[in-house]
């Protein structure tokens, strides 16, 4: 029996040996190379940012050599966002999902990586069984001896024996034209794939945890005013039907007011909507359903505009941007699946062997005489298939082209996505400066009105109508500090976000496959 197994181990040895050193490194197909970076030096012509002296309105400068952080939202300096934020990585369903699809292709890469080893199997198989009796011929002694004896004119009746086979086998299939190492490679392009997932889910849901933060403060503030105009619109409203009464204004001026009265109340209960809407998503992203509140609750004096922008070169955003990265694996997918096509197309190899023993009963299976073995190797080319193999080769080819423009295109629409990120800047900028200049007159003529009428130089509804119009230009301030916010939010996103600098201590799941 040693010697069998020594006999079968040394041919297997040889034999993978020899094919092994035949086609070491040989992989058909075209070998991935890395597109080039885009030779783009700039987005667009950078003017300079406007400044106004009021919340979210310091001076930006953009700094070209300056890294993005991983942890971007803490350069608003709200400890409410970072503790929301964190939770949000921590309790999320849609961080879980895509860890779990991570972990799926890193063992899709280990299930292909197996077929590089031979397999082997054990199989054992007692049987009992009974010849008839009644054949004729020559048939076993009724001593079940082994002897022969005639039955031409005897017959004997039926034979009973049982019969035992055991035996290990072994099967091997040489990765003779590189097959299983192209189907390796693309399956370790859906791994890097689902990493880019991950990492783009988690900028993602950063994104959007500060853009409802901030979306949450405006709404705090806008309603705040909008009630203030409320009032004012009744109290003055109060002072006309008193004048009318006394004869002093008509009832069109009633009317008027009435109108404008209610024209500002319908305005509030939207306001108020959106800021439960906004409140239901930043529960829903802390992965709490709608009735399980978070602590964190915002103000826009809490939310501080970063004074320094980093902007990457576009050459830098094809490493930066998950999405592009993404489209450069889709690539090299389609690189490594023109391979497998062009390597189905060629023959293929298989060496199997067997080792094993047979008898009438286990304890002579592999004694003298019961022991086998089998080595068989073999080479299978197909020479007619209708085209098919030869059409998903075309097809490969094609996907491959495909894939190339797609990457293209994905990066075009990231340098357009920075670019207008940035003209939005300047113009969220310029706003903010004319709607601070204008909230500053608005609070100045309120103040003047309030001195005249303490001076008796105009009315009290004069002085009423001021200070409506001052929570008016407060509300335009409101939205073009939150523009202005937001739009700096939007900028970190289109960079990338500063995935690469993620600590290890804030790694969300462990890479290593």
């Amino acid at each position: 029996m040693m010697k069998t197994f020594s006999k079968l181990h040394t041919a297997l040895k040889i034999g993978s040996l020899a094919l092994l050193t035949l086609v070491a490194g040989c992989a058909v197909g075209p070998d991935f190379k890395r597109p080039d970076a885009p030779k783009a030096t700039g987005y667009a012509p950078t003017n300079a940012l406007s400044a106004a002296p009021v919340l979210a309105g310091a001076l930006q400068q953009f700094d070209m050599k300056a890294d993005i952080p991983f942890d971007w939202w803490t350069q608003f300096g709200s400890p409410e966002l970072n503790s929301l934020v964190e939770r949000v990585f921590k309790a999320n369903p849609d961080i879980a999902s895509a860890e779990a699809a991570l972990r799926g292709a890193q063992q899709n890469v280990v299930a292909q990586q197996g077929f590089f080893y031979p397999t082997a199997g054990l199989s054992y198989s007692p049987s009992r069984n009974k010849l008839a009796g009644n054949y004729g011929g020559n048939s076993p002694g009724p001593q079940g001896n082994g002897d022969i004896i005639s039955t031409t004119t005897n017959p004997v009746g039926p034979a009973y024996y049982n019969f035992h086979v055991a035996q290990l086998t072994v099967g091997y299939v040489p990765d003779v034209f590189g097959l299983n190492r192209r189907m390796v490679e693309s399956a370790q392009t859906q791994v890097e794939v689902q990493k880019l997932q991950l990492e783009a889910t988690c900028l993602t849901l950063a994104s959007n945890v500060v853009a409802a933060a901030i979306q949450e403060a405006a709404l705090r503030s806008q309603i705040s005013a909008m009630e203030k105009v409320v009032s004012i619109n009744r109290e003055i409203l109060d002072i006309l039907q008193t004048q009318y009464k006394l004869g002093d204004v008509s009832n069109a001026e009633v009317a008027a007011q009435q109108a404008a009265l209610a024209s500002q109340e319908q305005s509030l209960p939207p306001l108020q909507a959106q800021l439960q809407q906004t409140r239901d998503l930043i529960r829903a992203l802390a992965g709490n359903t709608p009735d399980v509140d978070v602590n964190e609750k915002f103000e826009l004096s809490n939310i501080h505009l970063p004074a320094e922008l980093p902007l990457s070169f576009p050459s830098r955003i094809v490493e930066q941007r998950a999405d592009v990265r993404a489209a450069e694996e889709q690539l090299h997918y389609a690189s490594a699946q023109a391979g497998v096509a062009i390597a189905n197309r060629l023959p293929q190899f298989a060496l199997t062997a067997a080792i094993g023993g047979m008898a009438d009963s286990p304890a002579w299976m592999f004694r003298s005489g019961g022991g086998f073995f089998n080595l068989a190797a073999s080479v299978s080319q197909t020479i007619f298939d209708g085209g098919t193999l030869k059409a998903r080769s075309r097809a490969a080819e094609q996907a491959l082209i495909g894939a190339g423009a797609q990457y293209r295109s994905t990066v075009i629409a990231a340098l357009q996505n920075v670019a207008d990120t940035l003209y939005t800047i300047q113009s969220d900028a310029s706003v903010l400066k004319a709607a601070a200049a204008g909230a500053q007159a608005a609070t100045i003529s309120a103040e003047l009105a309030r001195k005249q009428y303490q001076l008796g130089a105009v009315n009290y509804q004069a002085q009423l109508m001021a200070e409506q119009n001052d929570q008016l230009a407060a509300i335009h301030l409101i939205q073009a500090q939150a523009g202005r916010l937001g739009v700096t939010v939007a900028l970190y996103q289109a960079l990338g976000g500063g995935w690469w600098n993620r600590p290890d201590s804030m790694l969300v799941i462990n890479h290593a496959e």
